[in-house]
């Protein structure tokens, strides 16, 4: 039996077999929708859940729930027969989450083996790096983290609370000034961003998207939605910050920043193997600015992309961490390398600190 590999996101769930060449088996909502009834005088009603917020579970009743699903359902493991599973960390994951992770699943869902690695290098490893410099646009955080040999540089890696939700908000900030009578739910507001959210190839092609071409949506309950230079301002705000009222430095910048405090000998073979990842990378037009940007770096602190191989799937970006989860999977397992279920009767939910990196 193939060890699962999750990827658990703010927005997204990314689960399937271990098999590194291939897409997750399930692309899936992190909500989760559950009937509340407080009585026989009041109407049951759906609530939505987030067991994920920032990339961190807050939820873990709800989570629970979602692994069940994903796990049993969506990928076919049967009870008492569980097999292997791998999870990613997002950045700076708190030990108590690691620790109530590995707990939930040996004691819960009573796994054969527990590993799980940090998102930073599970991404390197999709582009078959060791070493480079992540940046992570997820849903609710960037995470830009530096990793050498395998291991994330903590001291020099930094997590901004700004991510797609802030970006969306934005959207709906923006649109509202041009369609005040519009009645749109975030929701809605996430669908134009994904369909329309642009970034411009540089400050001065933005200024100028104050005078582009209006189109029009229509949307399913007959609305008119007017969107201009509204979409520019989305992807805009990733390298001017201000524009969301952050006083701080573009993302190109903050890379640079972040790799120059790491030891000087170490800086060119961060700054050459750069990867992106996050839903929010592939917004038209992200990798074109990004790479404008850093031209206009000096070429001592130049960050250069490095790009999937050729046989992967033209949107891994979307789901990078998850395909370095599968590679490392096909090693971690079969060595014995990963938190086996006599690990964590001998030594409880801390053993996870010790066995996995």
């Amino acid at each position: 039996m193939e060890a699962l590999v999750v990827d658990a996101g703010s927005k997204l769930l990314k689960a399937g077999a271990a098999v590194p060449d291939q897409s997750p088996a399930m692309i899936i909502p992190s909500q989760m929708k559950r009937m509340v009834d407080d009585g026989p005088s009041t109407v049951s009603e759906d609530v939505t859940l987030d067991p994920i917020e920032r990339g961190f579970i807050r939820d873990w009743d709800a989570m629970e729930d979602l692994l069940r699903y994903v796990v049993y359902t969506g990928l076919g493991w049967e009870e008492g027969n569980e097999g292997n599973i791998l999870f990613t960390d997002p950045l700076s994951t708190p030990k108590a989450i690691r620790e109530q992770l590995v707990q939930l699943m040996f004691e819960t869902f009573n796994v054969s083996g527990f590993y799980a690695s940090e998102q930073a290098v599970l991404s390197l490893y999709a582009v078959g790096r060791i070493s480079g410099c992540t940046l992570d646009i997820g849903h609710g955080k960037i995470d830009i983290a530096p990793v050498l040999e395998g291991a994330v540089q903590h001291i020099a890696s930094k997590r901004f609370e700004l991510g797609g939700t802030e970006l969306t908000k934005l959207l709906a900030q923006e649109l509202g000034k041009s369609n005040p009578s519009m009645s749109l739910s975030m929701s809605d507001i996430e669908k134009l961003k994904e369909q329309y959210a642009n970034c411009a190839e540089d400050e001065i092609a933005y200024e100028k998207t104050q005078n582009c071409e209006i189109e029009q949506h229509t949307l399913p309950d007959g609305q008119v939605i007017s969107i201009g230079k509204e979409r520019y301002s989305v992807g805009e705000a990733l390298f001017q910050p201000s524009i969301l009222g952050l006083e701080e430095h573009g993302i190109v910048e903050q890379l640079v920043r972040i790799i120059s405090t790491v030891s000087s000998e170490n800086h060119r073979q961060l700054l050459e193997n750069t990867v992106l990842c996050g839903g929010t990378t592939s917004m038209t037009g992200f990798e074109s600015r990004f790479q404008k940007e850093a031209s206009l770096c000096s070429s001592a602190i130049r960050p250069t992309l490095v790009k999937p191989p050729e046989y992967m799937q033209e949107d891994v970006g979307l789901y990078s961490a998850w395909v370095g989860g599968a590679i490392l999977a096909k090693v971690v397992f079969p060595q014995n390398q990963h938190v086996t279920k006599a690990d964590y009767d001998e030594t409880g939910p801390s053993v996870v600190h010790r066995k996995c990196f």
